[in-house]
């Protein structure tokens, strides 16, 4: 049980921060709803209020893994990859541990990646929160199960004055994903060049 992290998500800044035992150590963009803030069943809204990671799938998949029904089906798609707007690279499942959101896990609002990283700060989501594939796996490595998750209107230099100081958090930088070859859907081994 992650009792160290909270990530406070402000669908007013389209971004996420990350905090470990109530200090700021990285701040993500990610996208929101286009249908609005909503916990109601098929209203594809993202829910308001206080959520748990209660599963984490995807461990160890490239950047681009594509999921269906929470599995891996062998694809791998690269970043804005036309047309496609599957959920890839890793899966953090919420559950609702308030009274208007106690829906959130049977609704599957994930935190998860998008191919689709062009739209990263538009409210462009069917309910969940979208991340780029590099910025989940760097989350996904670090909080656990359980780790606490506040979804929240405001913006975060609103809600968080004291840890957002004026112009924001800056988040720490990522590595770049290592390419990885593949053979069909197959996972291959890279050459050595």
């Amino acid at each position: 049980m992650d009792n160290r992290h909270v990530l406070h998500i402000s669908v007013a800044d389209q971004k996420m921060l990350v905090t470990d035992q109530g200090q700021p150590v990285a701040t993500y963009p990610i996208s929101t709803s286009k249908f609005g803030l909503s916990s109601r069943p098929g209203s594809y809204g993202t829910p308001l209020g206080k959520h748990r990671v209660l599963k984490k799938i995807g461990h160890g998949l490239p950047p681009g893994a594509v999921f269906k029904s929470r599995r891996f089906t062998g694809e791998v798609l690269p970043v804005d990859a036309p047309g496609r707007d599957p959920i890839v690279a890793r899966i953090l499942w919420l559950e609702g541990k308030e009274g208007q959101n106690r829906n959130s896990f049977g609704r599957y609002i994930y935190i998860h990646g998008t191919p689709e990283e062009r739209n990263i700060g538009l409210p462009v989501s069917y309910g969940c929160i979208r991340m780029r594939s590099r910025d989940v796996i760097a989350l996904f490595d670090r909080v656990g199960l359980g780790t606490r998750v506040d979804i929240f209107r405001e913006p975060l230099a609103e809600r968080l004055p004291k840890l957002v100081p004026l112009g924001g958090v800056a988040a720490p930088a990522v590595p770049a994903p290592q390419p990885v070859r593949f053979a069909g859907s197959r996972l291959a081994a890279p050459r050595e060049l």
